[in-house]
C-alpha cells in the first residue's frame, strides 16, 4: 500500500502553517489513532508535525522515564537525585549520578552536540531528521503543557519540565557513544595528572583479558537474535524476518511501538528506542529489518608518551602538545557544587579505566587516551528513516552506503521481492591488522588479537587512523569494507561476529576490530544456526514458521547436556531419586509448563563459568563451528559442585526440584504475577531472557533485559504486509495505564498482536480511539 493511500486525506488536515507563535515553529498537530495495546497510528503532513505527534504519543505512555533521561543528558541527576545514587544505565556506565553528571555536563560545555547539528549532511544529521527532533520536543512539550501526570514515579516532580530540540540531539548523542565514550565514563571523569608515588603499569596479560572479558558477546547487557529468509526458502517466494531484540525490560533503552506516516512520502511501522523521532526497528509495506548489536570494537586507545617535565604535555613526532583542559562544574542536592577537570588530547578524553577490571594507569611517562568515532555520529536516524522508506533491500545498502549512521548494530532485513541481507554497516575506527601490527604498543600486542581493542602509539603521526575514500567522516571504515551478505536461503545473528551469518556461506576476511573468526560461537549462535538452516531447507517457510520459531523455547544446552547429566546424576547425589528424575523427565524446553528447567537452569548457570576444557570432552573444531564443543564432561569437579549446589539452593528456597518454570520465573504487575517463558544467555534460548534470582520471593522474580519488540513479517503480494508483533513489556511504564502489562500477558500466554498497517485494518480495530494533537 502507497503512504498517499495510507490515510484519508481529512486525517492530517487542519495541521495549521503558523511558525510565528511558538518556539518549535507554531502550529504543529498530528493525529493519533490508537488500536489495540495502545499502539498508535501517527499521521501527519510533514515531518515536523510527524514528529510533533511522536512526540505527544510518547510522552503520553513513557513521560517520567523520558523526562529521567532528560535530566541525564543535561547533566542534572545530582541536582535532583543526589550524587551517589545510580543512574538506570540506559545512557552511560557511570555507576553514581556525580559521574555520568560530569561527563554530560562537560558535552554540554563544549557544545559537542550543537556542533554535530550545525554539521552539513551527510556527516551530520539532514534536514528531515532535524524537523523530526524539533517536532519531538514540541509534542512532548505540548503534552506536558495539556495533560496531567499520574505516573507515581515522577507526579509533581520539579525535574520534569519542558526540552528543547536540542535535548533530543543530546540523547540521540548519548546512545551513540554507550560502545565508546559511554563506556569509559567513570575513566574519563577519574582522570588527573599523577603524584609523587610511582604508578605501576597495567600488567599486558590482565588487561587482555579483561578486556576479551569486556567485550565478549556474552557478558553485553544488550543483544539480538534476527533472521532473514530469502525467497528461495518460503512459501510465495518473497522474504521474511524474524527480529527479536534483547533490551532492557526497564529505563530508558525500552523500545515503544508506533506507525509513522506522512502521505506520499513516509509509511513505516515497528518500534522507536525511548526519545528517538524516528522508527529505530519496523518495516513497511516492501522491506522489514532488525538489528543486532555487532562485535565490532567501537574505541581504541592511543598511548601517550609524556613530556618528563609535564605529565600534561605529550610528545607526536618529538613536538610537545599540551592536554586542554574541561573544567566543568554540576550542582549537587543539599550540598556545594562539585568542580572537575577532564583531559583532552587531539585523540579524545584521557582515561584512566574502562571498567573497574580495566585500569590505565595515568603515569608520570605514559597516559591513554580514548578514540571513539560516533562522538562525531549523529546520523543514526537519518539511517532509521531511509530504511522507514526504502523499497528493497538495495534501498537500505544504498542508504547505510549514504549515511553511515549505526554506532554498534548488525542490520538483518528481507523484502518482498524474496531478497535477504545482513550487514555489519556500523561506525568503526579504521583499524587494520596492519595498522595495528605497526603501531600497537606493547600493551596493544596483547589487547588487539585478544579483543579487538587497539592500543596504538600515540606519539607517532603515522600510527595516526587513516580514512577511507567512501567514508563520511575521518578515521572510520568505509561502507565497501563492511561484512555484507546478501541473498542467502537464512541470515542471522545472535550476537556472534559475521563469520556464521550463514554457515554455509562465511564471511571472512575483514580486520579484527569488526569481530574474530574461526573461534566458539555462543550456545545460542549455535542454537539458532541449527533452528534456521533447518528451516531453510524444508522451505515452504511461512510467517507462521517465524512466530513458532520465536517461542520454540528450545534450550540447546540441554540437547547437548541434560541427557549426560541425568545419567550421571545418582553418582554424583546417591539416593537423590527426585533431583535425578526430575532433569530425566524434563522436556528440554524453557516453557512455562516445563517442570525439571529450573533445576538444569540453576546448575547450568553453575557450570558455565568453567573454561570450555572442563565443560565438554570433545573441544572446539573451527571445521565444525556449530556443533562443537559438544559431549558433556561429568567427570569435572565442576559438574558434581554445580549439580549438588543447585539441589540444595532450591530446596533451601522451598522450591521443588520438578516444578513448573512458570511458577518460580515471573514478574509482577500491579500485584499479578505473570509467569515468564524463555531462557538465559548460558542456555542458549533463541527466546532469551535475563531474569533476577530472588529465592526468597520464589525463584526469578524479575526480568532485567531478554525479547523486547518481537517482529515476524511477510508478504503476500497484497498492498499490505503480513506482520505480527509483540512488545513483551507493553507501551507504558505508568502503574495506571490499560497498557502496563497487557502485552506481557500476551507474551506469557505466547500470544501475539496482528499488524494494523493498512487503512482498512486500522479502521477495524475494535478498540480504535481517535486524538487530534496539536499545539496550543
Amino acid at each position: 500500500m502507497t503512504a498517499a493511500a495510507a490515510l484519508p486525506s481529512a486525517a492530517v488536515a487542519d495541521s495549521g502553517d503558523r511558525h510565528d507563535r511558538h518556539p518549535s515553529g507554531g502550529g504543529l498537530s498530528a493525529v493519533v489513532r490508537y488500536t489495540e495495546h495502545g499502539i498508535p497510528h501517527i499521521a501527519a503532513k510533514d515531518y515536523a508535525n510527524l514528529g510533533f505527534g511522536t512526540g505527544w504519543a510518547q510522552a503520553a505512555d513513557q513521560v517520567c522515564v523520558l523526562a529521567d533521561g532528560f535530566v541525564t543528558v543535561r547533566g542534572e541527576r545530582s541536582r535532583h537525585f543526589g550524587p551517589d545514587a545510580a543512574p538506570d544505565g540506559s545512557l552511560s556506565s557511570a555507576t553514581k549520578n556525580l559521574s555520568s553528571d560530569l561527563y554530560f555536563a562537560g558535552v554540554r560545555d563544549a557544545r559537542t552536540v550543537e556542533k554535530l547539528l550545525a554539521t552539513p549532511a551527510p556527516a551530520g544529521p539532514g534536514r528531515q531528521v532535524k524537523e523530526l527532533m524539533r517536532g519531538w520536543a514540541a509534542g512532548y512539550n505540548a503534552w506536558l503543557k495539556q495533560n496531567r501526570i499520574t505516573d507515581p514515579a515522577c507526579r509533581g516532580a520539579d525535574w520534569v519540565r519542558p526540552i528543547s530540540t536540542l535535548d533530543v540531539a543530546r540523547r540521540g548523542f548519548a546512545v551513540s557513544v554507550l560502545g565508546g565514550q559511554g563506556r569509559g565514563i567513570e575513566g574519563i571523569i577519574a582522570a588527573g595528572p599523577p603524584g609523587a608515588a610511582p604508578v605501576a603499569a597495567p600488567d599486558a596479560a590482565a588487561t587482555a583479558k579483561a578486556a576479551r572479558d569486556l567485550f565478549s558477546p556474552d557478558s553485553a547487557a544488550m543483544g539480538s537474535n534476527a533472521v532473514a529468509f530469502s525467497g528461495a526458502t518460503t512459501a510465495n517466494r518473497r522474504g521474511l524476518l524474524l527480529g527479536n531484540p534483547h533490551y532492557p525490560w526497564q529505563g530508558g533503552r525500552r523500545f515503544w511501538q508506533s506507525q509513522q506516516t506522512i502521505p506520499g512520502e513516509l509509511n513505516v511501522s515497528g518500534a522507536s528506542l525511548l526519545g528517538t523521532a524516528v522508527v529505530n526497528i519496523g518495516f513497511n509495506d516492501k522491506v522489514a529489518w532488525s538489528h543486532t548489536v555487532a562485535t565490532g570494537v567501537t574505541l581504541n586507545l592511543h598511548q601517550l608518551v609524556l613530556d618528563p617535565a609535564d605529565p600534561t604535555t605529550y610528545l607526536v613526532d618529538g613536538s610537545p602538545e599540551r592536554m586542554r583542559k574541561r573544567t566543568v562544574t554540576v550542582g549537587v542536592k543539599g550540598g556545594e557544587p562539585v568542580t572537575r577537570t577532564q583531559w583532552w588530547t587531539r585523540y579524545g578524553p584521557v582515561v584512566t579505566s574502562l571498567a573497574p577490571s580495566l585500569p590505565l594507569p595515568w603515569s608520570a611517562t605514559t597516559a591513554y587516551a580514548l578514540n571513539d568515532p560516533n562522538a562525531a555520529n549523529l546520523r543514526a536516524s537519518d539511517t532509521a528513516l531511509a530504511f522507514g522508506k526504502a523499497r528493497s533491500t538495495d534501498d537500505m545498502v544504498r542508504a547505510l552506503r549514504r549515511t553511515q549512521g549505526l554506532p554498534w548494530i548488525n542490520t538483518i532485513a528481507a523484502d518482498a521481492q524474496g531478497h535477504s541481507l545482513f550487514t555489519q554497516s556500523q561506525v568503526l575506527p579504521r583499524i587494520t591488522d596492519d595498522l595495528a601490527q605497526r603501531c600497537s604498543t606493547p600493551l596493544g600486542k596483547v589487547t588487539y588479537p585478544a579483543s579487538g581493542v587497539a592500543v596504538l602509539d600515540g606519539s607517532r603521526t603515522d600510527c595516526a587512523l587513516g580514512s577511507d575514500k567512501d567514508a563520511v567522516q575521518p578515521g572510520i571504515f568505509g561502507p565497501s569494507t563492511m561484512p555484507t551478505l546478501r541473498d542467502a536461503p537464512y541470515a542471522e545473528n545472535s550476537n556472534d561476529s559475521a563469520w556464521l551469518a550463514n554457515a554455509d556461506r562465511p564471511l571472512t576476511g575483514y580486520e579484527r576490530v569488526f569481530g574474530n573468526l574461526a573461534t566458539p560461537r555462543s550456545l545460542r549462535t549455535r542454537g539458532a544456526i541449527q533452528d534456521v538452516a533447518a528451516m531453510a531447507e524444508r522451505r515452504g517457510l511461512t510467517v507462521a514458521d517465524l512466530q513458532r520459531q520465536q517461542f520454540a523455547n528450545r534450550v540447546p544446552a540441554a540437547d547437548l547436556a541434560a541427557a549426560d547429566a541425568a545419567r550421571a546424576c545418582p553418582a554424583v547425589l546417591p539416593g537423590d531419586t527426585a533431583a535425578c528424575a526430575a532433569l530425566a523427565a524434563w522436556d528440554r524446553r524453557a516453557d512455562t509448563d516445563s517442570r525439571g528447567a529450573l533445576l538444569f537452569d540453576r546448575f547450568w548457570r553453575g557450570f558455565a563459568t568453567l573454561p570450555l576444557a572442563e565443560q565438554w570432552k570433545v573441544p572446539f573444531s573451527a571445521a565444525d563451528p556449530v556443533n562443537t564443543p559438544n559431549t558433556l564432561n561429568t567427570a569435572s569437579p565442576g559438574f558434581a559442585k554445580a549439580l549438588t549446589g543447585a539441589v540444595a539452593e532450591l530446596r533451601a528456597a522451598g522450591i521443588p526440584l520438578d516444578a513448573p518454570l512458570g511458577a518460580h520465573q515471573f514478574v509482577v504487575r500491579n500485584g499479578k504475577r505473570i509467569p515468564v517463558h524463555g531462557g538465559t544467555e548460558a542456555l542458549g534460548v533463541w527466546n532469551k531472557v535475563e531474569p533476577v534470582w530472588n529465592p526468597a520471593g520464589g525463584g526469578y522474580t524479575e526480568v532485567s533485559t531478554g525479547s523486547s519488540h518481537i517482529q515476524a513479517v511477510g508478504w503476500d503480494g497484497g498492498r499490505c504486509p503480513v506482520a505480527r508483533t509483540l512488545l513483551t513489556y507493553s507501551q507504558s511504564s505508568n502503574p495506571a495505564s490499560p497498557h502496563y502489562s497487557d502485552q506481557t500477558v500476551l507474551f506469557s500466554g505466547e500470544r501475539w498482536v496482528p499488524s494494523r498497517f493498512c487503512e482498512k485494518d486500522i479502521l477495524r480495530s475494535p478498540k480504535l480511539r481517535i486524538v487530534k494533537v496539536r499545539e496550543r
